[in-house]
């Protein structure tokens, strides 16, 4: 059943002309610089790299039956719309002022240390924006179900985090840190 206090085209983050909505991106200082190193870098050498496979292509003659070339092309085209993505995502940043960040609870940009309960191991985590996130760096995401348990709390706490299969793990926070 539909709710009718919802205006069409609004469900589901979607806009009025049903467009998604951009979600807000939240950044360390380092995630900010390795965003614009990113759109810089492809903004600069991977467009020469598309642009000379597109050169190179219409030289093998006719381009209307020539797949090197729609293959350059298609790739310029994924190419600009990964850019304009990378430049959304910069504009509707918010960047976290890490003299700001206070390390009495955890939050976007602490850096927190946490003693599972039931193995005794400590591990450390960077709590990070969505966009940023890289468990195999241990940054985690304020999104994902670990960084959302923790988001909030304080040292000496500890939440509740559940797992696919089992039950849930208990992780004790030991110290929270600036960065």
């Amino acid at each position: 059943m539909l709710d009718s206090s919802v205006p069409p085209g609004s469900r589901d983050g979607a806009g009025a002309a049903g467009f998604l909505m951009p979600k807000d991106v939240i950044l360390t200082p380092e995630g900010l610089k390795e965003l614009k190193a990113k759109i810089e870098h492809l903004s600069t050498q991977r467009r020469r790299e598309v642009a000379e496979r597109i050169k190179e292509a219409r030289e093998f003659g006719d381009i209307t039956e020539n797949s090197e070339y729609d293959d350059a092309k298609n790739e310029q085209a994924m190419l600009e719309k990964q850019i304009a993505e990378l430049e959304e995502k910069l504009r509707s940043a918010t960047v976290i002022d890490q003299r700001s960040v206070s390390t009495d609870a955890v939050s976007v940009g602490t850096t927190v240390h946490v003693k599972d309960q039931k193995t005794d191991k400590s591990v450390k985590y960077k709590i990070v924006g969505s966009s940023e996130a890289n468990p195999s760096e241990a940054k985690l995401s304020n999104e994902s179900p670990v960084g959302k348990a923790l988001i909030g709390k304080k040292r000496g706490d500890v939440v509740s985090v559940p797992v696919p299969r089992g039950p849930a793990r208990k992780l004790k926070i030991t110290k929270i840190e600036a960065g």
